[in-house]
């Protein structure tokens, strides 16, 4: 049976790691609840450990599609391109859920929160210490990922290389303030509407830094590997996409919860 194909669109061969990687987030989900409700995180480790693994090899086998194998043509990366402003597309009402439920306490604080914002009892974050250095920290890896990626279309191995250095590095030294800040934090998730709009947008909004880090970090050993040219590096556009959405929304966070809503 022939190989050839006569149409410049790629289908993709069987795989294991959607149904693998459904299972392994299923398990890590499951952990979590256990984690909350039995004190115990074995399952959530496992789980997590699992859909690392999984990531690893199904990223894998798309870089050697695309890099290896020439299945990325023209038409493919455009479908891509697509997909990924769909999927930040949906992100960004994602966290719109999230601004609404803030607003929505906020604006007209009930009599159950004194009808004052923050409610009672509750001592905000002073917005020009910890908050305002990681405004400035993820403005400058904006900086930093849009110098990568002329260095990229420049065909400059060294720009490229130490942009993207210097974004992964600002990426985890944000993880690491906002962890400290958390550990810091006089109050709680449990601590009224304020705590839970505060932790939970802010959260998911560092598990995002984490994810666009990590996408990074993998763009960047991929360049150490050359899978990159001037003409063809979506992987990393993608990747510089979704960082800048990830700047942006810490933007609106730190107007709206940390400086307006203190």
């Amino acid at each position: 049976m022939s190989t050839h194909k006569n149409h410049p669109f790629h289908l993709v061969d069987i795989s294991p790691w959607p149904i693998l990687g459904a299972f392994s987030a299923m398990i890590t989900m499951i952990g979590i609840i256990k984690w909350f409700h039995m004190f115990d995180n074995k399952l959530f480790i496992l789980g997590t450990l699992i859909m690392m693994m999984i990531m690893y090899q199904w990223w894998r086998d798309i870089s050697r599609e695309g890099t290896f194998q020439g299945l990325h043509t023209y038409p493919v990366t455009m479908g891509l391109r697509w997909g990924m402003i769909l999927f930040i597309t949906s992100e960004v009402f994602f966290f719109i859920s999230f601004f609404w439920a803030f607003f929505h306490s906020s604006l007209s604080p009930t009599i159950e929160l004194g009808m004052t914002w923050p409610p009672k009892g509750i001592i905000p974050f002073n917005p020009l210490q910890i908050p305002l250095l990681n405004t400035l920290i993820l403005l400058t890896s904006g900086l930093t990922v849009t110098w990568a990626h002329h260095g990229f279309m420049e065909n400059n191995y060294t720009q490229s290389f130490q942009g993207l250095a210097l974004t992964v590095l600002l990426g985890v030294y944000f993880t690491m303030l906002q962890a400290y800040e958390y550990i810091e934090a006089p109050f709680t998730i449990a601590d009224s509407v304020y705590g839970s709009t505060f932790f939970v947008a802010t959260g998911f909004h560092g598990l995002h830094v984490i994810i666009g880090t990590t996408f990074l970090l993998v763009c960047l050993l991929r360049h150490l590997n050359n899978h990159f040219s001037c003409i063809h590096h979506f992987g990393f556009e993608a990747a510089a996409w979704y960082w800048h959405f990830v700047d942006v929304v810490w933007l609106f966070l730190y107007i709206s919860i940390y400086w307006w809503g203190s």
